[in-house]
């Protein structure tokens, strides 16, 4: 029986190189946004962001999320129907994201539209938000001829050389 014991730097940072580029090159990618509601303005009544044109700026996207930044002592964060949007009814909110720490965030974790207002008569003055939530687009396809991103390619020629490096050795050492 053979006792392998790894214990030289280059074997370990070898071993380490090989583990990240196989976490590289089987994880999916995931780009989840969080959206800062109003920008550097925030979710507030000053006036000064149209939340309207706010949302047409973005499309939002399964998985993100909406970070509602806002005075705690005047506004709050009510989820509520197209009507009572409409309407700008706050008495029967689908959601209350109020935390009372004017830092509430929302996970956009359904595809559907999505309907915000602030109560106490704030809502009357723009502050209202709608918006849509949809599937990501599908990654876009890459010919397999064509080489990935750098890092995978990194990887990959990391890991063949790992191998072959494995071979070499066992052939030497005769632990096959």
């Amino acid at each position: 029986m053979v006792n392998l014991r790894i214990t030289s730097m280059p074997t370990l940072t070898l071993l380490f190189m090989i583990l990240t580029c196989t976490l590289v090159l089987i994880i999916p990618e995931v780009s989840a946004t969080r959206y800062i509601v109003g920008g550097s303005n925030g979710w507030n009544s000053n006036g000064k962001v149209n939340y309207t044109d706010w949302a047409k700026e973005h499309k939002f996207y399964l998985d993100d999320w909406l970070f509602f930044v806002y005075d705690r002592n005047q506004n709050n964060v009510l989820e509520v129907n197209k009507t009572n949007y409409d309407l700008c009814n706050a008495d029967h909110p689908v959601h209350n994201w109020t935390t009372g720490a004017g830092r509430d965030v929302v996970p956009l974790n359904v595809t559907r539209p999505y309907y915000f207002i602030s109560g106490n008569g704030f809502c009357y003055g723009g502050m209202k938000l709608a918006l849509f939530v949809s599937k990501p687009p599908p990654p876009p396809t890459s010919s397999p001829s064509k080489n990935g991103s750098p890092l995978e390619s990194g990887c990959r020629i990391v890991t063949r050389a790992a191998f072959a490096l494995a071979a070499v050795w066992a052939l030497i050492f005769q632990v096959w």
